[in-house]
């Protein structure tokens, strides 16, 4: 297995193991060429070839003896993820080479109070991308996943991409490890169930990981550092008006199950400037937070 520091592109011994010719391995020479200094904003970029979870190896880099090699702004990405993990620690496996999965660290120097809106700016920014690079209808769900529809589908609109964002002490302060998990060429069968697609299925105009691996992680920098240089204001960024624009969840009929067993049924009425979803019951608004939230779904 493969960790934090261990990098570069499988030489011949690893190009003679693929499975599938239309599943080539990341460049890591060249992702790092263009991400890092003087050509992209990313302190570091680490490819793994194997890795259990990417959030996992970052969490434990970041707090660990060599936490000064991981800044602000560090990146691993790994061709295989073997033990994935969502929200609830829902697993999530890839076949390899098949999908993007990604950790990124943040140091961002804003009130802690604030970092409620990390996740939705993960989700808004890869929405945002997958749009314009990929040339796919996703949506944003609130609050931290991304769906996508199959054009040649039942109009159902499925989950492409997920984010988990975990909070890691550091001997530096607290930092923020971001986790994306992407869907990129599985076919129906390779796909965790009906609910889920991928690129693939939804018609994307590239499934060039290496593009969409650039381009997500550039407008990812790109809507941090507005985020962080405006203090971690999401409406004086523009990032709440980007969320409100990009969340498919806003006006639609929603359940929401809450921890210890409640529901909450109604129609999802807007984000409110904290980044909580806002419920109409039909008597009341309730407003719910992020960390409240086992699962969001269409009602």
């Amino acid at each position: 297995m493969a960790g934090p520091g261990v990098g570069g592109s499988p030489g011949a011994g690893a190009r003679a193991r693929w499975q599938r010719l239309d599943r080539p391995p990341l460049d890591a020479a060249a992702l790092r060429a263009a991400l890092t200094p003087p050509s992209g904003p990313f302190a570091r970029v680490d490819v793994a070839r194997e890795v259990a979870s990417t959030n996992a190896d970052v969490v434990a880099a970041a707090a660990g003896p060599d936490w000064p090699g991981w800044p602000d702004l560090s990146v691993l990405t790994a061709e295989h993820q073997r033990a994935g993990r969502g929200r609830l620690d829902r697993g999530w496996t890839t076949p390899p080479h098949a999908a993007l999965t990604t950790s990124v660290l943040l140091r961002p120097g804003v009130p802690v109070a604030r970092w409620s809106w990390i996740p939705l700016l993960a989700g808004v920014t890869l929405t945002e991308t997958l749009r314009t690079v990929a040339g796919v209808q996703a949506e944003l769900k609130w609050p931290n996943d991304v769906l996508a529809t199959e054009p040649d589908g039942d109009d159902v609109a499925r989950k492409v991409a997920g984010v988990l964002t975990e909070v890691v002490p550091t001997p530096d302060g607290s930092a923020v490890v971001v986790g994306t998990g992407l869907n990129v060429s599985q076919r129906r069968g390779e796909l965790p169930g009906p609910a889920a697609t991928s690129l693939l299925l939804a018609g994307a105009r590239t499934l060039d990981r290496d593009t969409l691996l650039r381009a997500t992680l550039r407008a990812l920098a790109a809507g941090y550092r507005e985020w962080v240089d405006a203090g971690g204001d999401a409406v004086a960024c523009g990032l709440a008006a980007r969320v409100r624009e990009t969340c498919s969840t806003i006006g639609a009929g929603v359940r929401i199950e809450l921890p210890g067993g409640a529901d909450l049924t109604g129609v999802a009425d807007g984000v409110d400037d904290e980044g909580r979803l806002l419920v109409d019951t039909g008597s009341r608004v309730t407003a719910v937070a992020a960390g409240d939230v086992v699962h969001v779904r269409r009602a």
